[in-house]
């Protein structure tokens, strides 16, 4: 029994030298060198730079256009919590018994394991202003006073993007809640009929608390996601107008290959990944620590 437990950890440690050395290698050398590289003022191809402390910082937190284009992200995870109900509504209809389930699954998927280049450069024919066919719709329905310059109105150009993301990454939402949904043992929803369950009740005192875990990572997901969407915009406006749909990562990689400082991109960029850390956190003490808690306690 000692020779088999000590094979067994044998084992165990040379199956995680590769993944461990993979993590050093590619994450946790990098990070370092990532925040040391924020304390400095390199432009990205000279072979020296020099420490500045905390000036980098202090530039960034005083960066109003940086400001902005977070709250532009703060659009993208407001839109995305917003519909994970209806992500979550989706699921459910998909699960039950359902004519061509099948075809609306794929459906539903299908513009995830589409190139998101791809879909934006579609989106920006779309919403185009010249021969648009947004634009051709609102008109075939004589909705001509709503139409407008969709990628270039400040006002509404991140909520058209947001859209896109929408339209984009909903599907694998209402994957992962389908696959969690169908997780849950069937013969507790059968009890649960019997003794005159409805199809609310079942959602509500059932599937919900049933699915939480499945809730919390969609939502951290959508959090991570708002934070760090970059192609939708870059591809379809670039930012503009002016700084209008600027992003967080779009202005970080802008101000390291557009404005050669390296050191201040790399300030945003442990700073993004100290907001993802901090977010993960909070999250993760409201849900583990007060939701599923006071599950527990009920269950208890």
């Amino acid at each position: 029994m000692n020779q088999l437990a000590k094979s067994r950890w044998k084992f165990i440690i040379i199956s995680l030298i590769i993944p461990i050395t993979l993590l050093i290698g590619f994450v946790v050398f990098p990070g370092m060198d990532l925040i040391r590289m924020s304390f400095t003022n390199w432009d990205g191809y000279s072979p020296n730079s020099q420490f500045i402390g905390l000036d980098n910082y202090i530039s960034m937190l005083q960066n109003k256009d940086l400001w902005l284009s977070l709250r532009n992200n703060a659009v993208y995870f407001f839109v995305h919590l917003l519909m994970i109900v209806v992500e979550l509504a989706f699921a459910v209809l998909l699960t039950s018994k359902l004519r061509a389930a099948k075809f609306y699954k794929t459906m539903v998927f299908l513009p995830y394991i589409i190139n998101g280049v791809a879909i934006a450069y579609a989106f920006s024919y779309f919403f185009s202003p010249i021969n648009g066919a947004f634009d051709a719709i609102l008109e075939f329905f004589n909705l001509e006073a709503f139409i407008r310059s969709w990628l270039s109105d400040p006002k509404v150009v991140n909520f058209v993007l947001s859209a896109v993301s929408v339209w984009r990454f909903s599907g694998y939402h209402v994957i992962l809640f389908m696959a969690a949904l169908q997780s849950i043992p069937q013969d507790i929803e059968e009890s649960a009929r019997v003794d005159g369950a409805n199809q609310w009740h079942l959602f509500r005192y059932i599937q919900i608390p049933s699915i939480m875990l499945m809730v919390d990572f969609v939502l951290f997901d959508n959090i991570r996601g708002a934070l760090q969407v970059f192609d939708i915009p870059f591809v379809m406006t670039s930012g503009g107008p002016g700084y209008a749909s600027s992003t967080f990562t779009l202005y970080t990689i802008k101000t390291a290959f557009t404005f050669s400082n390296f050191g201040l991109a790399a300030t945003m960029a442990v700073a993004i990944m100290v907001m993802i850390i901090i977010i993960y956190f909070i999250q993760n003490k409201i849900i583990h620590g007060i939701v599923l808690k006071e599950r527990r306690e009920k269950n208890v």
